[in-house]
């Protein structure tokens, strides 16, 4: 195989893992992010004084593709497995379901409707062709397999955790898909939920993936804003902000609306999809970051069957990151999601810093504000496409009219969450199948 110029658009995890291969099989590679630092929505934060992960994120047993990564980092040792608990919040009351006996006893469930959601899961995780959830909700399936007591007492309040109001739009997909990922989370022979992260955060992990891609003769460019993309005689020119490139290759990781505005019209079909007028929705999130003196709960999760609570979630970090990796101080993340187009995204800090504080006295009566050493509101505009009904059949499809143009984005994944073990096999399976030569 002989050495190529390869321009990879994008620094996060795709764009990053990728030129690692690349630089790895002797090519020289050039990575252009339009950040100050890569990662995207892996990407790290200052908290003040350490430095962590800007969203929350674990590692669940079954993420092969993102542990073996890890290995191929050398990073297997860093890898930090806690066993974790899950809460729920419900009639001002706190409970526990982080084991099957927990679970039995679970007094908001009937000891049928009980049986009934073991069966969903066990269903669930057993479907392999997804093409048909994509024609009935989440909602219906659910009440259909699972029953409505399951539904409003359990599965409703999760999807609302993880999709805030548009939860009664998204196809079962999304569901099917989250629990093949996390039914092997739960160690079956303990029967206890494991969860794991790296020593430093994501942070660790880009900064070992930049030293690889460097020491492949590559490098990586921060605050490189790419304004144009077109064909020459010499290969593919990449115009940014701090001048012109030639490439003899170039992936391109942006979404499918980005690459419409910077890639020459010659070099790019955009196929809409079928369903006419619609367009992929995405979904945004508000994440106040609490960094606190003592922890504010033993539980990693805590799904919360309140409408009125004004977070979809509680993200007890320090249950899984252990304080040594933050100073001694535990993190707690408090996400709300909404679609990306919603005005409320764009309150001010000030108004979701005093709205969730209220939240979590709420919650916690014994919480003390004095422990707060900081606050931090983070958002990102687009988390993950909303998966509507047929959505496979809206997604735009970014084909390249030249062979040395390549584009590999997360708009792909029509059957599965958007997490960073589908990236990484995402760009396992795209460096096997796409040649560059």
């Amino acid at each position: 195989m002989s050495k190529k110029r390869i321009g990879i658009v994008g620094g996060g995890l795709m764009g990053m893992s990728l030129a690692r291969k690349y630089a790895a099989d002797g090519h020289q590679v050039t990575v252009m992010e339009h950040s100050a630092q890569p990662g995207g929505l892996a990407t790290w934060h200052d908290f003040g004084g350490f430095s962590w992960d800007k969203f929350y994120h674990v590692i669940l047993p079954s993420d092969q593709h993102l542990i073996g990564l890890l290995r191929d980092l050398n990073m297997s040792d860093e890898l930090q497995w806690r066993r974790t608990y899950t809460g729920f919040f419900v009639d001002e009351k706190m409970h526990s379901i982080s084991s099957n006996v927990e679970f039995l006893k679970f007094p908001l469930l009937s000891f049928y409707s009980k049986i009934r959601l073991g069966f969903t899961m066990l269903y669930a995780s057993r479907i392999n062709s997804w093409q048909h959830l994509e024609k009935i909700t989440c909602e219906q399936w659910l009440r259909k397999i699972s029953g409505n007591e399951n539904v409003e007492k359990l599965w409703k309040p999760l999807l609302m955790a993880k999709l805030g109001p548009s939860y009664s739009r998204v196809s079962a997909v999304f569901i099917w898909s989250y629990i093949k990922r996390m039914f092997s989370a739960r160690d079956k022979s303990a029967s206890a939920e494991n969860l794991g992260h790296v020593k430093g955060g994501y942070e660790s992990v880009f900064k070992r993936l930049q030293q690889e891609i460097e020491q492949g003769s590559g490098q990586v460019l921060l605050n490189e804003t790419v304004t144009k993309i077109s064909a020459t005689d010499a290969g593919i020119s990449i115009t940014s902000s701090q001048g012109i490139r030639q490439f003899d290759h170039v992936v391109c990781t942006s979404p499918v609306n980005v690459l419409r505005n910077i890639v020459d019209a010659d070099l790019l079909e955009i196929h809409s999809g079928k369903s006419g007028e619609r367009t992929v929705e995405y979904l945004g999130v508000v994440c106040v970051v609490l960094v606190t003196k003592k922890p504010i709960t033993r539980y990693y999760v805590i799904n919360i069957a309140d409408e009125t609570i004004p977070f979809t979630g509680v993200i007890g970090m320090s249950n899984v990151v252990d304080p040594d990796n933050t100073e001694g101080n535990y993190l707690t993340y408090l996400p709300r999601y909404l679609l990306s187009t919603d005005q409320e995204m764009e309150n001010p800090d000030a108004y979701f810093e005093d709205a969730f504080l209220k939240g979590i006295s709420r919650m916690f009566p014994d919480f003390d504000p004095a422990d707060i050493l900081s606050m931090h509101v983070n958002r990102a505009v687009k988390v993950q496409p909303l998966q509507v009904l047929d959505y496979s059949s809206i997604v735009s499809r970014a084909i390249t009219c030249d062979s040395r143009l390549h584009v590999l984005n997360t708009s792909q994944f029509v059957n599965a969450t958007l997490n960073n073990n589908e990236v990484i096999a995402a760009v396992n399976a795209f460096h096997a199948a796409t040649d560059v030569s």
